[in-house]
């Protein structure tokens, strides 16, 4: 089937925008958009469902999500717009599908936004026990989202490159702690209680606690209506992104493994604990490293999450006053300082652990439609703003995709499955509701 642009009009969409974001900028905002704190916690818990399968959950959810990541790079190279699955989701199936995507993507970022705010607050608290709860865990919420509200309020550009260069310093922790497992090969893991058997519904879980560690991509294509050359550099920068976090992740839960060996399941703070083992400089490290990540990681989110607030208000979804920009920079201001608040009202009323299970199930919705969407784009030969990617074996990327997707429902608990439904048919209800103010090309 022969390509064709979209209408003029669909590119007026982002008119205003600065395509100020290549490459690199977009991989490394990709990577730290995926490995945020949880990292630095999760072997534990995936070790305590999976035991010693748990890098095997890492790899069958790698392989999952390589499907996804090359749906999202053929859906992404032909619409690459402010509001990513948003955009995509809309093209190919309508403005109602659409608008499912990008609420559940918005609520995605904000359950895990909040999520790992919490957990930055309760890290502080168990330094500091004055502001281990009440009033002073607020006040350090609020704090951090105001640092990360001032950090995105200036030019893109500028933004962009701070998330670089944060991600960069967020590795050197991680690659650290890689190096002590290189080091420590030679030393046996210390004995510890015998693993639980491991059953077909903990291994399940485990992956659902995989995919929110490969989970994130989505946020970062936010912003692809400020992506320069999208159709070439979302593609590039995607393959780059995810094969250097998927890496990461099953070396880093080799590395806990060897180093805590069974104890591992039963660890509050495992990358630190292990890094222990070798003296407490490493763990102060290792702890620093935490600390830092959470923050580089809540940048990223606001950058892309923020554009996705933009997006709703451009196209009518939501008030007029969300899709405005700032004179200056020419971000959209009003987007930010909105999303911001909501995090932090998330943060301050719920806890880590409960916030990002929920986050992780929207994703599951986003990254069916997303693999679902690609395929449609391809078929009718979309290509808005240059040649497009076209993968031949896209349907069997798609099909993986989809399968994987319906494993993690499965896997996941009634209630859980429930509220998802709960959420999809709430935003058709407000879809339908706020028709008339749509405004689309």
């Amino acid at each position: 089937m022969q390509a064709f642009a979209l209408p003029g009009a669909r590119l007026a969409r982002d008119h205003g925008l600065v395509r100020g974001i290549g490459t690199a900028g977009l991989a490394a905002n990709i990577v730290n958009a995926v490995v945020g704190a949880g990292i630095f916690t999760l072997p534990a818990t995936v070790a305590l469902e999976a035991g010693s399968a748990a890098p095997w959950a890492y790899l069958v959810c790698g392989v999952i999500m390589a499907a996804v990541v090359v749906c999202f790079a053929a859906a992404g190279s032909r619409v690459p717009t402010s509001g990513g699955v948003y955009g995509t989701a809309e093209a190919a199936f309508g403005p109602a599908t659409g608008f499912v995507a990008g609420v559940l993507l918005l609520m995605s970022d904000l359950l895990a936004s909040g999520g790992i705010a919490a957990l930055v607050a309760d890290t502080f608290g168990s330094v500091a026990p004055a502001v281990a709860a009440g009033l002073g865990r607020a006040l350090v919420i609020i704090a951090l989202f105001a640092v990360l509200a001032a950090a995105n309020l200036v030019s893109v550009r500028t933004t962009a490159r701070l998330i670089t260069a944060a991600t960069a310093i967020k590795m050197l922790p991680l690659l650290f702690f890689l190096g002590l497992g290189l080091v420590s090969l030679a030393h046996p893991a210390p004995a510890g209680p015998p693993p639980a058997p491991v059953s077909l519904g903990g291994f399940g879980r485990a992956m659902i606690l995989t995919l929110f560690a490969l989970c994130g991509m989505e946020t970062p294509l936010s912003a692809s209506g400020e992506v320069r050359d999208a159709h070439s550099t979302l593609p590039r920068a995607l393959f780059m992104a995810m094969l250097a976090v998927l890496a990461l992740y099953v070396g880093v839960q080799l590395t806990a493994q060897h180093l805590l060996g069974t104890n591992l399941a039963h660890s509050v703070a495992p990358l630190a604990e292990a890094a222990g083992r070798m003296g407490p400089g490493p763990r102060a490290i290792l702890l620093a490293g935490a600390f830092i990540s959470a923050l580089a990681w809540m940048a990223s989110d606001v950058l892309g999450a923020s554009r996705l607030l933009f997006a709703f208000g451009r196209d009518g979804r939501l008030p007029a006053w969300f899709g405005r920009l700032t004179a200056g920079s020419r971000v959209p201001g009003n987007a930010v300082v909105a999303y911001v608040v909501a995090g932090t009202v998330l943060a301050i009323t719920g806890s880590f652990l409960e916030l990002v299970v929920l986050s992780t199930l929207a994703s599951v919705g986003i990254y069916s439609l997303s693999c679902a969407a690609a395929f449609v784009l391809q078929r009718r030969g979309v290509a808005l703003t240059g040649p497009a990617l076209r993968l031949p074996g896209l349907p069997v990327a798609v099909g993986v995709g989809l399968a994987g997707m319906a494993a993690m429902v499965l896997a996941a608990r009634g209630i859980e499955v429930v509220a998802l439904a709960g959420v999809i048919l709430g935003s058709l209800a407000v879809f339908w509701a706020t028709g008339q103010r749509g405004r689309r090309p």
